[in-house]
């Protein structure tokens, strides 16, 4: 008898329903929280030996400038209020558990077609639990997700660091948030004043003697930043990138004569020093280069060890004229580049949650996570891998250098810290800083 096969369409609309259903190729599960290593998880991913507490904190950054409120070129000053969530390794007492519920949000503020919904995930952190006092104080990582973003956009790393022994901050960049975002010339302007604010609250609240719960839990002369698309933007202003002129005049144009951006530029005497307690940056996927946010003498003022990470198919910062570009002009750091074969921008944050596959939301919402040919579990394994690697030696002085002095295409031969089969698909470039 003749056999018959279902129709194509049936069996993608049946494999849809299953993936949508079983929610096991992205989506958390009863067993599986975001940063937990799959089978195939390179050898640095695994969490560190440290219990893991949770606690958010609030800051203002006195005298600001309003960008929103500009007029005629002038603005006036505004109080900047900040949340960040902090973890950092805990004393946990017999029965607690490291389990936290997240409250976040998809879409974004004031966006007709993306309404805010309300959602929870999970994670593996205790709330509010007491710091641990032994075996510190412990390097400090300052952490500026993308536009639109949250501090609750990369728990897999956060977690999976603060467990490795580092105090990690996100930050909620006003304005700049899923729930609060607004113009984006508040992004361009604040991002790097943020990033540089809480450092600087962050370590001085660290010190011993301080009245505060994480007094004497930071090693503020060892600090690691790491920001991710409008992020990186800020992390490598920070660490010594001052911007164009370009980005100045266009700044000004934007807010109608406003030149408070030029304090940040390359060319201003004013443009701050290096804070030189900052040791290694990290910067996912950095926006800007494309659009003459940097010329070469600009990038040529990042002299701090950096890992950038990128896709080579990246269609919001670009690949070539964009984060490769930057990694090749900062001549005068000694610097990676991770590269992901064929995906797009979303090299770093949490795989998308559950219900950004509900029927009915815009795809948005959707690949603000996910990346379209690669499993986003899959790169946070990476991520988490590579980045224990690069900030243990430059934070903490630990012996990996054999994960990064590896084959620079991934397809030739398994590398270090990987199953054998796993490495696939992936680059790393390294050049040291010129003499």
């Amino acid at each position: 008898m003749k056999k018959t096969f279902p129709h194509p369409a049936i069996l993608y609309t049946i494999s849809l329903v299953i993936f949508i259903l079983s929610g096991t190729l992205y989506a958390q599960t009863s067993s599986f929280i975001y940063g937990d290593p799959l089978p195939d998880a390179p050898e640095l991913a695994i969490r560190g030996d440290y219990k893991v507490g949770v606690k958010s904190l609030q800051f203002v950054n006195k005298d600001q400038v309003d960008i929103l409120k500009s007029k005629n070129g002038a603005a006036p000053l505004y109080d900047r209020p900040l949340t960040v969530e902090v973890w950092y390794p805990a004393n946990l007492d017999k029965g607690i558990e490291e389990f936290v519920t997240y409250n976040e949000v998809m879409g974004t503020a004031n966006d007709s077609l993306r309404p805010l919904m309300p959602f929870t995930f999970n994670g593996r952190a205790a709330r509010d639990a007491s710091p641990l006092t032994m075996n510190g104080p412990f390097p400090l990582l300052i952490v500026s997700h993308g536009y639109v973003g949250s501090r609750f956009l990369m728990t897999y790393l956060t977690e999976n660091l603060a467990s490795k022994g580092y105090v990690v901050v996100a930050i909620d960049h006003t304005e700049s948030t899923f729930k609060d975002a607004n113009a984006f010339h508040s992004t361009l302007l604040n991002r790097a004043k943020d990033i540089s604010f809480i450092l600087k609250e962050m370590a001085d609240i660290g010190k011993n003697g301080r009245q505060h719960i994480l007094s004497g839990m930071i090693d503020s002369e060892n600090i690691g930043i790491i920001g991710y698309s409008m992020g990186g933007y800020g992390v490598l202003n920070v660490a010594g990138a001052g911007y164009s002129d370009g980005l100045a005049g266009f700044f000004t144009q934007m807010t109608g004569g406003s030149n408070a951006i030029s304090k940040l530029t390359m060319s201003n005497p004013e443009y701050h020093k290096v804070d030189p307690r900052i040791k290694a940056v990290v910067a996912f996927a950095p926006w800007g280069m494309e659009r003459g946010v940097w010329d070469m003498n600009g990038l040529k003022g990042l002299e701090t060890p950096t890992f950038f990470i990128a896709g080579d198919q990246d269609d919001i910062s670009g690949y070539e004229k964009g984060i490769k570009a930057i990694y090749s002009g900062a001549v005068n750091a000694n610097r990676y580049l991770l590269t992901y074969k064929n995906a797009r921008h979303n090299v770093a944050p949490n795989p998308p949650p559950v219900e950004s596959l509900k029927e009915g939301l815009h795809i948005d919402e959707y690949y603000r996570y996910a990346e379209p040919s690669w499993d986003e579990r899959k790169i946070n394994n990476v991520n988490q891998h590579f980045l224990t690697a690069f900030l243990g030696i430059h934070l903490k002085q630990k012996d990996y250098s054999k994960y990064l002095e590896i084959q620079e295409n991934s397809n030739e031969e398994d590398w270090t810290g990987f199953k054998p089969r796993s490495s696939t698909g992936m680059e790393l470039l390294h050049a040291k800083a010129v003499d």
